[in-house]
């Protein structure tokens, strides 16, 4: 890309959203800009050019799926119980390592502990406003969450946004990082099917940013978001996510991330037209 190119861009503020889109803007062998220059005008800093991520090791990937079908079976140890857990299924590891394990998987124990979901520094946190609720309607109450996807060769993640009283599947999106940009595509897209009185999240920073809740306060929806160390305030989205793993996910053991989006796209078509709910009756959402 010439300067003139860049210049005007930057101009017309068409920045891409995220590091790696900035990223595959940087060309190495321009002779018009340097890498130094390229990266200040796209406001990157040099080591993000040159760090290449390092794939966690096979070991490493089966003891993450471990801690992933653990926590959907018993979703309250914290990492002290899951390393007596996973010492017991034959590995050798310590608790330093599980807790560096569990911030790449997502889950953590629903014991209080402290500073668990902690939201990122200046972003405000709402009260949970369904205690005590009656659900009784479709876009009453919609909520929103991501987990850990394990694959044959690494990981990614998925969000989704559901109603709460159909368990509808409104919106998902799959990604290689935790950042708020696909959080927010999932929630645009849901907004397109219609608004709900009440969005329920937890207290992750990507849902605590003013990129989603600038969001919803533009529509007037009223934010509702999870206690501290409390998966069961979002239960409903917690037992989609054992379903999906269970009748999906481990079962087919994706190899890329294209199998994995074509997977859950049927499967997800299938959720929500042809799956029975016994919670509904046994009637698909």
């Amino acid at each position: 890309m010439s300067l003139g190119e860049v210049t005007e861009n930057r101009i017309k503020k068409k920045w891409p959203s995220t590091v790696a889109e900035r990223r595959a803007w940087i060309h190495p062998d321009d002779r018009q800009l340097s890498l130094r220059q390229q990266c200040s005008l796209l406001g990157l800093h040099r080591s993000n050019v040159y760090y290449e991520p390092v794939p966690e090791s096979v070991e490493n990937l089966a003891m993450m799926r471990l801690i992933d079908e653990e926590y959907l079976r018993h979703p309250f140890p914290g990492s002290r119980r899951m390393v007596l857990w996973l010492q017991s299924q034959g590995c050798l590891v310590n608790r330093k390592k599980v807790q560096r394990l569990l911030g790449e998987n997502g889950p953590s124990g629903i014991a209080p502990g402290p500073r668990t979901a902690v939201p990122a520094v200046g972003h405000q946190v709402y009260p949970y406003l369904l205690r005590g609720l009656e659900i009784t309607r479709p876009n009453q109450v919609w909520c929103i969450d991501i987990t850990y996807v394990p694959m044959r060769q690494g990981y990614l993640y998925l969000t989704a946004v559901m109603d709460w009283f159909s368990r509808c599947m409104l919106s998902w999106r799959l990604s290689n990082t935790m950042d708020v940009e696909f959080c927010c595509e999932a929630l645009d897209e849901a907004l397109r099917h219609g608004r709900p009185e009440i969005f329920n999240t937890d207290q992750g920073s990507q849902f605590t940013s003013r990129e989603f809740t600038g969001r919803l306060a533009a529509k007037s929806i009223a934010i509702s978001m999870d206690g501290k160390g409390r998966a069961v305030d979002n239960v409903m989205i917690e037992r989609l996510w054992r379903t999906v793993k269970y009748e999906n996910i481990y079962l087919k053991e994706y190899a890329t991330g294209a199998d994995c989006h074509r997977g859950l796209k049927a499967y997800f078509t299938y959720y929500c037209h042809e799956r029975p709910h016994q919670g509904l009756s046994n009637q698909p959402p």
